[in-house]
């Protein structure tokens, strides 16, 4: 069968197949883009877990079922589900298991004339990733055959800390080259994310501003309504540094911070996002607020705190919060301090990154009895109502010269029907070969360096109400979100 544009036929073995990201995103993702075109016709997606009495036809029910309550439908999606998706079990992870599964692959690969091109997407737990890899290791389904390739993906998070980070590197590395490894951190398919680039490096106004001798400050904000929900088994032993901070709170900020590039390929964008990590000095423990919600009302409904969740530890002292000031020692930004904060049960759910403008240095209209002058605020919303807004001071009409802050506004779905979900976006990447969107070990290292003493310093909690913006010290780091909550309404 002819493959579609943009893919070649292929293999995707989903492990953690019948799991819950497999349902809610990875599975409705490929029906999307099997209705789109953008999936080849001939590309096979075998799902692999544990049980050991599912068969094929089971898992054809699971994904049919996961991209119906997606919205997922069509002939195409019909088309997928019945002739082209596949279940292994792996239940012990024994030799024997993965030999088995070889054995399917290469069945299905002579079945359907499908080239020896595999995508090992690995959808599981930390504590299982290490042998899982040395599984596929050592019945040789790292190798890259004549004619094919062979890719895996590892979700995040990238280690605990950093000895169980480098740990976790020099393991898939056993394995894998780094060529083939596609570390996903899903904020960096969204789309808003991806158009930092367009914004920054295709229009000339921007870039020209874009450093320490005309940006003030610069906020990176990815704030929760919601609480821990079913997570807290996983979320009480990781935290908001963790689970947000070291990996997509950084990658905006290697984004926002980054220089130009010499072209939007993987090994220069990866390079330059690398260069931003290693720029950044250590953080005091003085620039660090760490939080933890207690109940309150959000919307008019009453929440409870997070120590009443079920499945958090009595007394637990896990943040939900973090709020902190990065510098950036280099020549473009130094001196302009980053002050990255996320948070769970904040008043709404919000992430966007502020960029605030120095003020004029001389008050023009002192004669004329005004200066109340605003600083111009770029403000990049990248959910929900993705778009952007610009900031500044008009005059306001009559014939007094004050002066009233406005934005000059954009928004995608003013314009768009829809956008593409953040793992349809990636998992088009992966089959494409293209690692642009995709984490490097070096910046993972290299971040972890940066936050691992941050987990080691004695730990403040300081409570918040759900539904405020956090603990009130974060204030004093200087983050503005009084100010950007003003602008926006």
């Amino acid at each position: 069968m002819a493959s579609q544009p943009g893919t070649e036929p292929s293999i995707l073995i989903i492990f953690g197949g019948t799991g819950d990201l497999s349902r809610r995103k990875l599975l409705p993702a490929l029906g999307r883009m099997a209705v789109e075109g953008d999936l080849s016709e001939n590309c096979h997606i075998v799902g692999v877990a544990t049980n050991r009495e599912h068969r094929d036809e089971t898992f054809r029910e699971l994904g049919g079922q996961a991209m119906a309550d997606a919205g997922v439908v069509g002939e195409a999606v019909a088309e997928l589900v019945q002739n082209r998706l596949h279940y292994q079990s792996i239940a012990g992870g024994t030799a024997q298991d993965f030999q088995a599964l070889a054995d399917r692959l290469d069945e299905i690969s002579r079945q359907h004339g499908i080239p020896p091109r595999r995508t090992f997407f690995l959808a599981l737990p930390t504590s299982v990733l290490g042998s899982t890899i040395r599984g596929l290791g050592a019945v040789g389904l790292n190798r890259v055959a004549d004619g094919g390739w062979t890719r895996v993906v590892i979700e995040k998070p990238f280690g605990y800390d950093l000895p169980s980070a480098i740990e976790l590197v020099e393991t898939v590395r056993e394995s894998f080259h780094e060529k083939q490894i596609y570390r996903i951190d899903h904020y960096l398919g969204k789309e808003m994310v991806q158009n930092l680039f367009a914004f920054r490096f295709g229009n000339a106004i921007f870039e020209s501003v874009w450093n320490r001798d005309r940006i003030a400050a610069v906020e990176i904000m990815v704030a929760e309504d919601l609480g821990v929900g079913s997570r807290a088994g996983y979320y009480d032993k990781s935290g908001a540094l963790r689970d947000m901070v070291q990996n997509h709170l950084t990658q905006l900020l290697t984004l926002v911070a980054m220089e130009v590039p010499p072209v939007i390929a993987a090994d220069s964008v990866r390079y330059e996002k690398t260069k931003v990590l290693q720029s950044i000095a250590p953080i005091a423990p003085s620039d660090v607020v760490l939080g933890q919600y207690t109940p309150g009302e959000i919307q008019g409904e009453s929440v409870s705190g997070y120590l009443q969740e079920e499945g958090v530890a009595e007394g637990s002292q896990t943040e939900t919060f973090v709020a902190l000031k990065v510098e950036i020692m280099n020549w473009r930004w130094q001196g302009v301090p980053f002050y990255l904060r996320t948070g769970k049960r904040l008043g709404r759910r919000s992430t966007r990154i502020g960029v605030h403008f120095k003020q004029s240095p001389v008050c023009m209209f002192e004669s004329q009895g005004v200066c109340d002058i605003n600083s111009n605020v770029m403000l990049l919303k990248l959910q929900p109502d993705e778009g952007f807004s610009m900031f500044i001071d008009v005059k306001k009409p009559g014939s007094s010269t004050g002066l009233q802050r406005i934005p000059l506004s954009y928004n995608y779905g003013d314009l768009f029907d829809s956008l593409p979900d953040a793992y349809q976006t990636l998992l088009l990447d992966v089959l494409e070969g293209d690692q642009t969107l995709f984490v490097h070990s070096d910046e993972v290292l290299e971040s972890w360096k940066l936050f691992d003493p941050l987990l080691r310093f004695p730990r403040e909690i300081r409570p918040y109400a759900a539904g405020s913006w956090g603990p009130a010290e974060a204030e004093s780091l200087g983050i503005t979100e009084r100010e950007l909550m003003r602008s926006e309404s």
